[in-house]
């Protein structure tokens, strides 16, 4: 398989997938339920009433019936809708984020396969050298003590070769374990990855990674999304100080002697008597605060694995540039002369 077939089988077959859908599915139902209004009310009494006076005694039904709506002191609707809305961010970063880890991982296992991959091969044709010119020289009658010497060398040399060969193919193994792990495969489905043909290019400048980080990095723009979003919540108990309100129109009707009728409209509004909310706004500051402080931490962090992972990479390209390309054709060429020499 290519690695970019792995990647796209993973992606679409892992079963992850399904949890971050539904988060987000969940946030975007919160974010519905937060913009209704409440059920409205209706209310209903019915009973018997008597009027006495003047000697006599009248009786009577008397009724009433009223529907109340309650709303909600303006401004407090909106900024619980930002809030859902941020949290639906959230859900969509984190699902972004757990996709774009999951096709990093799955690159990295396929890079490590092919590698071990190619890593026993080579150290099985080295073997195998070893092993045919150990199988030469044990046929040949040793004359003095550097041939013996030089014998030994070769069967220890032989052995070290297996031993590297054993340990490239239990890589191998892991690799592939690994590997068919991510894709939901069974653990003893064979696999071959299709050769690589990798390019190194330079390390882009540190500044321009730093730039790319703060704009782009999935914890960094989830701190933010947090950090607004808790801004809103301080609003919103500072909003919640003002209490709700409760409207609606009544009728009532009483016939005891003489008939008399009510229309009218009830206004209701709690009595903040005793301040309960300045508590409930100093806890949405200080997790404002922890919100900063932890966008400010994620920030720093980020930045150090980015210059530290650009300048390794920059090492490693240091190095490889003093490799010649013809050092691998030169070694089997050697190889060759020394199978003629023997």
């Amino acid at each position: 398989m290519t690695l970019d077939a792995v990647v796209a089988e993973v992606l679409a077959q892992n079963p992850e997938v399904e949890f971050y859908r539904a988060e987000i599915a969940a946030a975007k139902g919160d974010a519905q339920s937060v913009g209704t209004w409440e059920y409205p009310e209706i209310s209903t009494s019915l009973g018997d009433k008597r009027v006495t006076g003047g000697g006599t005694t009248s009786e009577g039904i008397a009724w009433s019936v009223s529907v109340q709506q309650t709303f909600e002191w303006p401004g407090r609707i909106p900024l619980r809708k930002a809030i859902a809305n941020h949290q639906i961010q959230l859900a969509e970063l984190g699902f972004a984020q757990f996709k774009s880890t999951l096709a990093a991982r799955t690159r990295t296992a396929a890079f490590t396969l092919f590698a071990a991959q190619q890593k026993t091969t080579a150290a099985r044709v080295v073997a195998d050298r070893f092993h045919a010119l150990r199988e030469v020289l044990v046929q040949r009658d040793p004359a003095g003590i550097t041939p013996q010497l030089e014998l030994r060398i070769i069967e220890a040399t032989e052995i070290t070769m297996r031993r590297k060969a054993s340990e490239a193919a239990l890589a191998e193994q892991t690799a592939r374990l690994s590997l068919n792990h991510l894709r939901g495969q069974p653990w003893q489905r064979a696999l071959t990855i299709a050769p690589v043909d990798l390019t190194f290019t330079a390390a882009p400048d540190p500044d321009t990674l730093l730039a790319a980080a703060r704009a782009h990095n999935f914890e960094i723009r989830m701190r933010q999304v947090e950090l607004a979003q808790q801004g809103f919540k301080v609003s919103l108990a500072a909003k919640d100080q003002s209490p709700s309100f409760t409207v609606g129109p009544y009728f009532s009707q009483e016939r005891a002697g003489d008939g008399e009728r009510q229309i009218g409209l009830s206004l209701s509004i709690p009595l903040p008597l005793w301040d309960r909310d300045d508590g409930d706004i100093e806890a949405a500051k200080a997790r404002q605060q922890q919100a900063q402080t932890s966008m400010t931490v994620t920030q720093r962090a980020v930045e150090r694995q980015v210059v530290e992972q650009a300048l390794g990479y920059q090492t490693k390209l240091d190095e490889i540039a003093k490799w010649r390309p013809e050092s691998v054709a030169e070694f089997r060429t050697a190889a060759d002369l020394a199978d003629r020499h023997y």
